[in-house]
């Protein structure tokens, strides 16, 4: 069975999860296989290979699940991007709105290097609103988009387009 088959049958859909004609994409199922997880981390080693990062930054919280895998893989720092208030020094932050409400997200102030290459990793996209959140944390920071890496896309919602305007490097395991 290919590595999209096995990742197709694990991952289960919970309908009406948080809310009512939402059907959630859990990825837990894959967290507790340790061959499926390691053979997507060597998936998305593959899938960048040859694309210059010199650091991941995963948004929390499922972001830094195999983000921080494949960082340690690459042998590059990972960065954590949290929701506001959650890391202990001195952060930027950047405020972005949701469907319905707002979030805001931070880094330290340290993280980023001026010019570094940055990969930008998630479980999912979905409308590319928290990615997004998380290019404008990087350019505040002076730092580069290498692109985005993410384990399930949900193509219907067009994430993608939204996250264009900072790299076409667009990368999935796989899209419903």
């Amino acid at each position: 069975m290919s590595l999209l088959e096995r990742v197709d049958k694990a991952i289960r859909t919970i309908p009406d999860f948080p809310e009512k004609g939402i059907m959630f994409k859990d990825i837990t199922p894959i967290l507790e296989n340790a061959v499926l997880s390691t053979d997507i981390v060597d998936e998305l080693m593959r899938q960048w290979a040859g694309v210059k990062i010199d650091a991941i930054a995963g948004v929390e919280s499922r972001g830094f699940l195999f983000g921080f895998s494949l960082a340690m893989k690459l042998g590059v720092p990972f960065i954590l991007i949290r929701k506001k208030g959650k890391l202990p020094a001195e952060t930027i932050s950047y405020k972005y709105d949701l469907e319905y409400g707002s979030a805001e997200i931070e880094v330290h102030v340290d993280s980023i290097e001026k010019g570094m290459h940055v990969l930008i990793h998630d479980d999912l996209l979905a409308t590319g609103g928290t990615a997004a959140a998380a290019a404008e944390l990087i350019k505040k920071s002076e730092g580069l988009i290498s692109g985005f890496s993410f384990v399930v896309e949900l193509e219907f919602l067009k994430g993608k387009e939204a996250l264009n305007k900072y790299s076409e490097l667009n990368k999935s395991i796989i899209n419903y």
